[in-house]
């Protein structure tokens, strides 16, 4: 019967209903209330987790991907500061969408850490401004961004350039090397001693082209690489810099960050013997025909790696691919993607190769006859029987065989008063209106 629960928790057509029920158990499954952060959440289920009266359960709305928004928003003036601190870190997180009028709230939190939790995200100008003036000295460091000295009134300049907070005094040094505004002349940065300050020079567009490439023979890898990643240059100076790519990821240059979604710079970029650049703009979401045809025929791995992972006109070929051959982070997030479910991935239900047997669930236009032929497959009959396709009668036999029930019961073409028939029979209490 445990099975059942542990199957219900993890069953992406859970009904809230159902959710307020496994909530009264004392002991679930996992042990603990992290499977919340997991499990699937529409605004119904939103709700009953923002209002039960559960530390945990709350915590576990703020931490689920899928948790409604709007719902998840009043989490804002949650009696625990502890609460409203989980929400403060991660409410822009995700990709979520953050609600109208909350940073306004949260900037106004009693506890100077969810104050600071708030500087992270893309604040209202005078929200920042007001973060710059707060009570609190790690606030006003934190409130001290590129976007707040661009916009800030002269006072609110003045005022942190006098302050005597080392926080504050640090994160100023940390944002102008040189000194804050004005900064010094190109030349000088560009023969500063300290390599940090040479780095920002090499990639800084205010600094003359010409001034800039006296950094392609520096001594230090990062200020060659930086310079290396100018936009202005052609691609005869790019490749005359003897620039290092060290392996991991990289930060994407600003210009391409800003206008990477523009044709002509995305073609640039692609076309480019830098690797780092075609790596960058295989970053963007959307990209034109021809820089997705040319990037996925990419002689570097984490070219293509990237497009997939990235892009959304991915082709699918090079999906199956990458899902087949890369075996780093995430790459079950490939299956994902939108181009990745074609029909004819069921030729690979017979294939040597689990990753690609699994694939053929994702197949479309296959019917139960091929979640049938997998289900006891040892690798991947898990999926198979949480295949909503999978016939109606082996389904709730599958829900009395150990070792087979739990991944039945997770499966989301189970009816919702099969459910609750299942936690009936585990003695898990019902809840007035389920």
């Amino acid at each position: 019967m445990r099975q059942w629960l542990a199957g219900l928790m993890g069953n992406p057509a859970l009904p809230a209903s159902v959710l307020a029920r496994l909530l009264t158990v004392e002991e679930l499954p996992d042990g603990g209330s992290s499977w919340l952060a997991r499990c699937p959440l529409d605004a119904q289920g939103t709700q009953v987790l923002v209002a039960s009266a559960q530390m945990g359960h709350r915590l576990g709305a703020v931490e689920n991907p899928a948790a409604d928004v709007e719902v998840l928003a009043r989490l804002a003036r949650d009696p625990l500061p502890r609460v409203r601190f989980a929400y403060a870190a991660l409410v822009g997180d995700f990709g979520r969408r953050i609600p109208e009028g909350v940073l306004e709230v949260l900037a106004g939190d009693g506890q100077a850490r969810i104050r600071r939790a708030v500087t992270q995200w893309d604040v209202p100008p005078a929200v920042r401004e007001r973060l710059a003036g707060d009570g609190d000295a790690a606030v006003r460091a934190a409130a001290v961004t590129e976007q707040l000295w661009a916009s800030a009134a002269p006072a609110v300049r003045e005022s942190l350039l006098a302050d005597p907070a080392p926080e504050v005094r640090d994160a100023l040094a940390a944002l102008f090397p040189g000194g804050p505004d004005p900064r010094p002349a190109p030349g000088a940065r560009v023969r500063d001693p300290d390599p940090a300050v040479r780095g920002e020079a090499a990639q800084d567009p205010e600094v003359p082209t010409g001034l800039a490439l006296e950094l392609a023979g520096d001594v230090d890898d990062t200020v060659r690489l930086s310079l290396s990643l100018r936009e202005d240059l052609t691609e005869e100076q790019r490749s005359a810099i003897a620039y290092v790519v060290p392996h991991g990821y990289h930060r994407v240059p600003r210009w391409l960050v800003e206008r990477g979604h523009e044709p002509d710079v995305a073609r640039r970029a692609a076309a480019s013997g830098h690797v780092l650049l075609r790596r960058s703009i295989a970053m963007q979401p959307h990209l034109p025909a021809d820089v997705v045809e040319r990037l996925a025929a990419d002689e570097d791995f984490f070219v293509r790696l990237t497009l997939c992972q990235s892009c959304l006109e991915a082709p699918h070929d090079l999906l199956v691919e990458m899902y087949a051959h890369w075996h780093g982070l995430k790459w079950s997030l490939l299956r994902v993607h939108p181009n990745f479910a074609r029909p004819g991935l069921a030729r690979f239900a017979g294939h040597p190769d689990p990753r690609l047997r699994r694939a053929a669930l994702d197949d479309p236009e296959a019917g139960g006859d091929l979640v049938l032929r997998l289900v006891d497959d040892p690798d991947v009959g898990a999926f198979a029987l949480r295949d909503a396709r999978l016939p109606t009668a082996e389904l709730h036999r599958r829900l009395n065989i150990p070792g087979s029930a739990q991944h039945a019961a997770g499966n989301p073409a189970l009816p919702p008063a099969m459910m609750h028939r299942l936690l009936d029979l585990a003695g898990v209490a019902t809840v007035t209106g389920s």
